[in-house]
């Protein structure tokens, strides 16, 4: 995984892992999410792939867009 750049200092996200038609985040509290395309579609994932590369907007991006959408969550 790559760790988020958190450029605002005040994001959950601690890292996130880029796949094909998938994005995988790992927040503060230890918990995994799995977010696909056919979860939280197509659009969405290209636009959270492109956060998590810039280090900004991604945690606030899940929270107001996505919430529940993700495929799996683990710890």
């Amino acid at each position: 995984m790559e760790r988020y750049k958190n450029l605002s200092g005040t994001s959950g996200v601690v890292a996130f892992e880029i796949g094909q038609g998938s994005i995988t985040v790992q927040f503060h509290d230890g918990w995994f999410y799995l977010y696909t395309n056919q979860s939280a579609g197509t659009a969405n994932i290209v636009e959270m792939q492109v956060l998590a590369s810039a280090g900004q907007g991604l945690n606030s991006f899940i929270s107001r867009v996505v919430r529940k959408d993700y495929a799996r969550k683990w710890r």
